[in-house]
């Protein structure tokens, strides 16, 4: 009877050791009530790139004046036109009406329509110019243990990586938290950061909180999404392997008791 006993309580030691393995699941888990603000990485602002597309309108009083500073296709014999928008060329420059060729590359939206105004008022072409500029095709690729990995549009001068992870439904329970990887084109390379959501500190002091176009994050997935990738999941370091075997203790002591 002694032995029986024994085997139980194996049995459920084995059972709750395995249900109640450590996991970093929870976000910002250095912060504290009461405690010392965080202080955030500035805000990096979406600055343009070759190949980015933007939108740029001019208008003003005169509908007719700021007509020929929107650049426009005919689209049939109706007469009709269709707005186009601008591809930035790879040496960071766009054909703009009247204005001519502009060198655009590392500028905000902001600080490229103050730029065009500047131009059309310097020039003695507009005199009360209102002009916008909008980014077109500016995206993120998200990726790995999410629950809606996909490529998602950026329509906000400042998009944070968490903001990005929440567009793709947040990390999945197998997400491992404590290393998400972005990969960041910087001259021409892929430049890797790391970054540990667990840590409210390592997040809101890394360079990419504020993602940019084209970053990639992945999220990779954790020791136990791992060990179940195996054939039938059941290695020595696994929950299911434990699980078994405690099950299988089980059959024994209930033969032996009967």
């Amino acid at each position: 009877m002694n032995f029986c006993k024994n085997l139980i309580v194996v049995a459920s030691i084995l059972v709750l050791g395995a249900c109640s393995a450590p996991k970093q699941v929870a976000y910002f888990q250095d912060l504290q009530q009461g405690g010392n603000a965080l202080t955030v990485a500035n805000p990096t602002e979406i600055r343009i790139r070759p190949t980015d597309k933007l939108s740029i309108r001019v208008n003003s009083q005169n509908p007719k004046l700021t007509a020929q500073f929107t650049l426009s296709a005919s689209t049939g014999s109706s007469g009709s036109s269709e707005v186009l928008d601008y591809t930035v060329d790879s040496d960071g420059c766009i054909d703009f009406p009247v204005l001519g060729k502009l060198r655009i590359e590392g500028k905000t939206r902001e600080e490229l329509a103050a730029y065009i105004k500047k131009e059309l008022q310097s020039r003695d072409l507009v005199t009360d110019p209102i002009v916008t500029v909008e980014f077109v095709n500016l995206y993120v690729s998200i990726i790995g243990e999410v629950n809606s990995p996909g490529r998602y549009t950026i329509d906000k001068d400042c998009l944070t990586l968490p903001e990005a992870l929440s567009l793709a439904g947040d990390l999945t329970i197998q997400g491992k938290r404590e290393n998400v990887l972005v990969l960041r084109n910087e001259n021409g390379k892929q430049q890797p950061y790391r970054v540990n959501l667990c840590s409210a500190n390592n997040l809101y002091a890394s360079p990419v909180y504020y993602l940019q176009q084209d970053d990639v994050v992945y999220v990779e997935p954790n020791s136990m999404k791992v060990r179940q990738s195996t054939v039938n999941g059941n290695t020595v370091r696994s929950t299911s392997f434990w699980l078994s075997l405690a099950s299988f203790l089980t059959s024994i002591i209930v033969l032996i008791v009967r």
